[in-house]
This record gives C-alpha cells, sequence and structure tokens, in this order.
C-alpha cells in the first residue's frame, strides 16, 4: 500500500477554511451606490372599513368557538363515562 502523502493527512477542517477564504476573495462585490430620495413625500394610509375588509373573520370565529365547545363537553362526557 502506498505512503500517504502530506496532503492526504491535513485535516478536513483546514480545507474548508481554505475553501471558504478562497470562494469569499474570488466573489466579485458590487459598488455601494448613492441613495435616491423622492421628491415625492409619502401620503397617509387611508382610513379603512375593518367590517367590510375582513367579514369573513366574524364568521370563522364564531365556527371556532363552536368546535371548541363541542371538543370541550365531548371531553367532559367521556371523562364522566370513564369514571
Amino acid at each position: 500500500m502506498a505512503k500517504k502523502g502530506r496532503s492526504s493527512r491535513r485535516s478536513s477542517a483546514a480545507r474548508r477554511k481554505r475553501a471558504a477564504k478562497a470562494t469569499a476573495s474570488s466573489v466579485a462585490r458590487p459598488r455601494p451606490t448613492g441613495v435616491r430620495r423622492s421628491s415625492r413625500t409619502l401620503s397617509s394610509p387611508k382610513s379603512v372599513d375593518f367590517g367590510t375588509e375582513y367579514h369573513y373573520v366574524l364568521g370563522d370565529l364564531k365556527r371556532i368557538a363552536i368546535l371548541a365547545v363541542a371538543m370541550l363537553a365531548t371531553l367532559v362526557v367521556l371523562a364522566l363515562i370513564v369514571r
């Protein structure tokens, strides 16, 4: 069997460190550009009617509440049966 060379005995951490350094130095870094300021100002947000915007949420909350009460009642009934 052939004798292992010096390069095969190097730790994998050292190889990874060298590879990371080579990759970092070869990557071209973009030059920072100046920040452009807009002459327009941001307008204030318009008032939103949440009732019309989220009309479906109330129905979903009712459905969740009904399911929660039904599951709790089922647990109570099962607990009484097991005793």
